[in-house]
This record gives C-alpha cells, structure tokens and sequence, in this order.
C-alpha cells in the first residue's frame, strides 16, 4: 500500500458523528478530540445503553430513526460512524465470561455496520482488538500476521468477536463499495480508566493495589502470573487522536495497528506503578495465576504511512496523569468526615 504525499484537510462542519461507547474510558477521550476540531454538541451523538441497546436490531434501527427526525440532521450521508463500544475487560473477567464476551461484541458490531450500510452513513470505522492477533505472533506485530494462528486463549472469544468485523468490512467494501476501516488499537491506559478490579485491564488493577495498599499500611501486594510477559501501552488521548486520523484520511480495506511502539515487562510495569504510586512494600507473583499472551509490540509503520499517527505521551508521563487523576477522584469521592 502507499500512502498519499499529503492529505486533503477534513471538513468536519457539515458531520454528524455518531460514537458508540462515547460515554466510556476511550469514548471521553474520542468525544473530546472532536469538540477540540470544533464539532458542536448536536453534531456529537452519543447513545446510551439505557437507551439504545447496540445488541438489538430494532433499537439500532430507533437510533436512526430518532437521528433522522432531528433538526440538525441533513442526511445519513453526513454520518460518520465511529464504534467504539464493546464488553470488555481484563483476564480474570475474560475467563469468567467467555459466552457473552463473543456474543455481545460481534452482534453489536454486525448488527450496527449492517443498518449503517442500509442507512447510507459516509464512514464506519471500527476499533477492534490486539487481542485479535494470534496467541504467538513474531513481534513486532505485523497487520499482515493477523490470521496466521489462534488468538490467545483466555481472551480469544472477545478477539475473535472483534475480528469478525474486519470481515464484514472488507466484505462490505467489495460486495457494497461501503467505506468501513477497521483499526487495531494496543492496550490503551489514562485518566477515566475502569479502576473495578472486578473487570479493569492491567494499569488500573495495579494502579488501585498500589494505592490501595500504600494507605492501608500493607508490606506486599500479590500480582498476577510471573511478570515475564511484555506489554504495548497507548495513551487513551493518543488513540483518540489516531482514530480521528484514520477517519480523516484512511479509506482502505486492510486493518492497521494503532500503537506507542514502546514494549514493557509486567515486571517492569509493575516496579514502575509501585515507585510512582509511593507503595515501598514487596511485590509477590502469583504464578498459579495465567500470564496472557507471552508478548504484544506492534509495527505502527502502516499508521504512520496511511493516516499520519505516531504516538507522542511518553509512558512514564502518562502513568503519572493517570495515577494523578485516580488518587484525585478517589479523593473527591470520600465522605466528609461529621
């Protein structure tokens, strides 16, 4: 593939932008790159679950029914469609809800790039998975390494779900000449993250057992696995930006990484969040517990290429905000003390 020698500027005042999962962790960060291009409220539309359950036909159907009524809307054609939303989580969550992890995803997306289709939207464009790549991937992770394997297991059927709209959407784009982009964003972290242990990915777990454990006094904190692992970390307002670039000036079929190109151990990772969160007791690897995938470092060459995007939060700046912004919401939330 190559790439244009320059890009045409995007003209966003005439759009209507439709981010599903636009009230989620990337969603926030998405809806507010957006505002800073100068998108107005109404042309930001954000469903809500309570509202419009992507899982189901007929109320994807409502929401452009409702969108069409409304008077700011010229036509479908102005639509972008930017579908962030998903059932997702970390391992442990992974493990314990396999079933609705698959069926939740894919039939949110098919359901949801079908009735864009039908409905004559100008752009859809996906944010898959790394999860996606094969378990054994050489890295760094290549776009065309994508179908040489099975995914990692306990995460396969969320990455598989996701996979599947790379399929739809190259298949749409030959059968329908419809403009869909599928994006491969790595492990994303930052401000607004999920902190549930329940269901948070790796950053926010630890940033809340470091913290947790600094406060209550605690001379260890347990993690899971042996720490041997490797990570790829993006800023959740660089993926942001990355995405809106992809919208601006990608129009291809084959899938493209959206990544920092920086590669770290969950040892390391672990150290560095225990340093900057102030906890100076011992880490303890729980080994009976699964590793994940081994490693996950993609090639962001076709990114920079295509649509222009390199990463620019250094890691350890980025870490910081993000444990600053939990220390201080954890502060706001606290009962004032009768």
């Amino acid at each position: 593939m190559t790439a244009h020698p320059s890009w045409t500027p995007f003209d966003w005042s005439d759009k209507t932008v439709i981010v599903t999962g636009g009230a989620g962790f990337l969603g926030r960060h998405l809806v507010a790159a957006l505002r800073a291009r100068g998108l107005a409220d109404h042309q930001i539309v954000v469903p809500r679950k309570a509202d419009y359950d992507l899982r189901s036909w007929d109320a994807i159907q409502r929401l452009f029914s409702d969108l069409r009524r409304s008077p700011f809307i010229i036509h479908p054609s102005s639509f972008i469609v930017i579908h962030l939303a998903g059932n997702v989580g970390g391992i442990g969550y992974n493990r314990a809800h396999p079933g609705e992890l698959f069926y939740d995803n894919a039939v949110m997306g098919i359901h949801l790039m079908e009735a864009a289709r039908q409905q004559g939207v100008a752009k859809f464009v996906v944010a898959g998975t790394i999860c996606a790549y094969p378990k054994f991937t050489p890295t760094p992770f290549c776009e065309e390494e994508l179908w040489n394997g099975y995914p990692e297991e306990t995460n396969a059927p969320y990455g598989l779900a996701k996979k599947m709209l790379l399929v739809q959407a190259q298949a749409y784009r030959e059968q329908y000449d419809f403009d869909a982009i599928y994006l491969l964003p790595v492990n994303l972290y930052g401000p607004e993250d999920n902190f549930d242990p329940a269901s948070s990915h790796v950053i926010p777990a630890l940033i809340k057992k470091f913290v947790d454990a600094r406060e209550q006094g605690l001379d260890e904190v347990v993690v899971w696995g042996d720490g041997s692992p490797t990570r790829e970390f993006l800023y959740a307002a660089d993926a942001a930006e990355g995405i809106l670039l992809a919208a601006e000036r990608y129009d291809g079929p084959e899938p493209v990484n959206l990544g920092s190109a920086f590669e770290i151990s969950i040892q390391e990772l672990a150290e560095t969040i225990a340093h900057l969160t102030g906890f100076q007791g011992q880490l303890v690897w729980d080994t009976s517990k699964p590793n994940g995938q081994p490693r996950r470092k993609l090639d962001t060459g076709r990114a920079e290429r295509l649509f222009g995007f390199r990463s620019h939060t250094p890691f350890k700046d980025g870490l910081r905000r993000t444990i600053d912004w939990y220390q201080q919401q954890r502060t706001t939330m606290q009962p004032e003390l009768s």
